[in-house]
């Protein structure tokens, strides 16, 4: 799992914060989201689009976000290794990438309110399905895993370091519960 920077540069955990620290907790909204089928092999998995949509409804509730948009783009193992090689210099497909969308810049010097849109979540289906089987999991609870994982990378959550890993993977498993997947990180078995 994996957080690509955006054209801008990185946002930060503590950036995040300070930002939604000026904003109301309440959302007013829903998350608008965009899903993008750009594989075929999608169509085996008629459940993806309302798993995803539920689970980053939930991400959004538990994170206390504003109202929210973003695109996901359902991929396929060579779509999402070309941006992993593009982005991260990493020329191997994997499960899921995150484009936080760069801050709002104000053309005038009045203060400007940030855009609701956060950026883009690329999900492959292959990677997806392949570590599903590996690890027994469902599909659909892996997938819920990603898009959450993806949209949390969005808001500025990372797993640079120890900490940061402990912060993020526990509002992970906080969000998948109200889900009712299992834990992610149990040791196999262990749910």
């Amino acid at each position: 799992m994996s957080r690509a920077p955006s054209r801008s540069g990185k946002r930060t955990k503590k950036q995040a914060r300070k930002s939604s620290a000026r904003r109301p907790k309440s959302r007013t909204e829903p998350v608008k989201l965009e899903l993008v089928v750009k594989s075929a092999l999608w169509q085996k998995r008629r459940t993806a689009k309302s798993v995803i949509k539920k689970a980053i409804s939930a991400a959004a509730k538990a994170a206390s976000t504003q109202p929210a948009e973003l695109a996901i783009v359902l991929s396929n193992d060579s779509g999402i290794q070309a941006l992993n090689r593009d982005w991260r210099g990493k020329d191997q497909p994997t499960n899921v990438l995150s484009f936080p969308a760069a801050p709002a810049v104000a053309r005038s010097g009045k203060a400007q309110l940030p855009s609701p849109y956060i950026g883009d979540i690329v999900i492959a289906y292959q990677t997806t399905a392949r570590e599903a089987v590996a690890e027994g999991k469902p599909f659909d609870h892996h997938l819920a895993h990603l898009a959450v994982h993806g949209f949390l990378h969005l808001l500025g959550y990372d797993h640079e370091n120890d900490r940061d890993a402990e912060t993020m993977e526990s509002l992970e498993r906080r969000i998948l519960r109200r889900l009712a997947v299992p834990d992610p990180y149990a040791p196999r078995g262990a749910n």
